[in-house]
């Protein structure tokens, strides 16, 4: 598979892409390569060890912990939402329950709602983003508005539904939720070069997201909130993104028929697409062919994806809005020609 890097330098010059690519499969066989600036003040180049936000990439790490917390009995899937949090959600109708949270499907309010906010940069003009470091301190941005329809009547997107997910693991852990994963999820991975980290304080050779407008570049320090929780903004690398993936499908997070449960789809999305627990699914003929998680915030896109029938892994980072959904269909393209 190395021998294919070139075609990948070419996509990344045609694309102009900036972040970090990594494939690996069974049989150790990579594509690694890095392109573009961290940080283009200081002309520094992004490395293959440099960590990239992954915004709503990391839902996937949300779901996982759930489900550990339901294997140690502490909750259930048709646990309902009101038993825990009915204080803070008071419009929350009862029959919410961890599953539907987790699939999408509560019809609980949203902060950043798509059809009704276009632009996710528009949400801190009048709520500081660097005042959100913790997932209670969205609350006030949707706690207070009606819900939009009933629970389990159909599919629709919700980061607000994981950052309550978030407060379920800290009332039931007495831990944050950062803390929490880092744990329980990173560490048993061997995720050492990733984090929960606030923009305000990011660690060494950490990517800068990066947004181009009529005057050249700024980086995103004023366009997503200053530290990521349940509903996304962890940083990876991509080695470590392939790290999870692996200890997933080995059963190394979770057991045997959870695992098997975890990667069994939930919810019909449309036609060849499914959504479970924290991930996306594509399948064929009652197959899942490829599992896979992404991430878009101003400055970031993110695409890792699971090929069960190769068993290969892949992990697309960018510190720009875009690129990393091209740069992956370039490298199943080749993965298709690889193995036709």
């Amino acid at each position: 598979m190395i021998g294919i890097n070139p075609i990948i330098n070419q996509a990344a010059e045609r694309e102009n892409f900036s972040g970090a690519i990594l494939v690996k499969n069974s049989a150790d066989e990579h594509i690694r390569s890095a392109f573009g600036w961290s940080n283009r003040a200081e002309r520094l180049e992004n490395n293959f060890n440099t960590k990239f936000g992954i915004a709503s990439g990391c839902k996937v790490f949300t779901a996982v912990a759930i489900c550990q917390l339901i294997e140690e009995k502490k909750l259930q899937f048709d646990t309902q939402l009101g038993e825990l949090l009915a204080h803070d959600l008071p419009l929350l109708d009862p029959k919410v329950t961890i599953h539907h949270l987790l699939t999408h499907t509560s019809g609980m309010p949203d902060y950043f709602d798509e059809e009704e906010i276009e632009n996710f940069e528009d949400l801190w003009k009048t709520t500081p983003m660097y005042t959100l470091r913790q997932g209670r301190d969205f609350l006030p941005l949707f706690h207070n508005k009606p819900m939009k329809f009933k629970p389990g009547e159909k599919f629709h997107y919700n980061n607000a539904g994981y950052l309550v997910l978030g407060l379920v693991v800290e009332l039931l852990t007495g831990k944050t939720f950062q803390a929490y994963v880092v744990e329980n999820i990173f560490n048993h991975c061997g995720m050492d070069n990733s984090g929960y980290y606030e923009m305000d304080r990011l660690p060494e050779n950490t990517a800068m997201g990066y947004i181009q407008d009529e005057v050249g570049w700024k980086s995103n320090i004023y366009s997503i909130p200053v530290k990521g929780g349940a509903d996304g903004g962890a940083f990876v690398t991509a080695a470590d993104m392939i790290r999870f993936w692996e200890r997933l499908i080995d059963q190394k997070l979770l057991s045997e028929a959870m695992t098997n449960e975890f990667l069994i789809p939930k919810v019909q999305v449309k036609q060849g697409l499914s959504y479970g627990y924290g991930l996306w699914m594509n399948s064929e003929a009652d197959q899942v062919h490829k599992y896979h998680v992404m991430g878009y915030d101003p400055g970031v896109s993110f695409h890792s994806s699971y090929y069960p029938a190769e068993r290969v892994s892949l992990a697309v980072l960018s510190n720009r809005g875009s690129g990393a959904y091209e740069m992956m269909k370039v490298v199943e393209d080749l993965l298709i020609k690889l193995n036709s």
